[in-house]
């Protein structure tokens, strides 16, 4: 991140990919909420308006009338909002540990086929930051359906600590990312891309621990599809939430 007057910077590297073309929703959702002006009892809510670059800078600058509001732009492109506002979520209780693990092998993003666009690959998208098995250098968050739920055991590595020993804010929102998406499918629902995230943070767990994600489907308003995601750790202490807004549907195609 840079910053010169008025007019601040990010980059996001290729690592952080969701589809192979553009930047993981939640990662990149992560990376800006720093930028968003909060005001109390407030979280960071970025929508994604276009592709998100990778290896490019975007300017980061108020919106013009909005001083609340940010925008991040490629040239003239706007391709993402960030501001404040007030997060209500009613987050369940997640499964059992137990139920997780038994699960964990029912998990879509471990299932090939599902992208048609893909044929043999794992997954949504084989080599997203987030839930793709085929990213070297990925979080591998993978949940399965538990109930009416999808939970997942995410097993964090040393190597991504902060200087504090904990993980980075970036990869908290990105492991609250997928997730939704999986929730949906489970459902028999594959939705479009993320369009928007509102997250709050309420503990960043240390590096190289295990942590439970969940998720569930909240509503379906025309193309708009909401889920909520949690992140506990491993006594189920709840450390983050999240509302996830997906946008239009694709065809349930899944080849064997």
């Amino acid at each position: 991140m840079s910053e010169t007057s008025n007019v601040q910077s990010l980059t996001i590297p290729e690592r952080f990919r969701g589809p192979p073309a553009s930047g993981n929703g939640g990662y990149v959702s992560g990376a800006l909420a720093p930028f968003a002006t909060l005001s109390s009892g407030q979280s960071p809510e970025i929508t994604l308006r276009a592709p998100i670059p990778l290896d490019q800078p975007l300017t980061i600058t108020p919106a013009a009338g909005e001083p609340s509001t940010q925008h991040a732009q490629v040239g003239t492109t706007l391709i993402a909002e960030i501001k404040g506002t007030q997060l209500v979520c009613e987050v369940p209780a997640p499964p059992t540990w137990a139920e997780t693990e038994a699960a964990a092998s029912e998990s879509a993003a471990l299932k090939p086929n599902l992208n048609p666009l893909l044929p043999g690959r794992l997954g949504f998208h084989p080599i997203c930051f987030c839930c793709g098995p085929e990213h070297a250098e990925g979080l591998k968050v993978f949940v399965a359906p538990v109930g009416r739920q999808v939970s997942g055991l995410w097993q964090t590595q040393e190597a991504w600590a902060t200087s504090d020993g904990s993980l980075p804010e970036a990869f908290l929102w990105t492991a609250l990312d997928c997730p939704g998406q999986y929730a949906f499918f489970a459902e028999g629902i594959r939705t479009g891309l993320l369009g928007r995230m509102t997250a709050e943070i309420l503990t960043r767990p240390k590096a190289g621990t295990t942590l439970q994600v969940t998720a569930w489907t909240i509503s379906v308003n025309g193309k708009k599809h909401l889920a909520g995601g949690a992140l506990f750790d491993s006594d189920q202490n709840l450390l983050a939430y999240a509302h996830t807004l997906w946008i239009g549907r694709q065809p349930m195609q899944i080849k064997p």
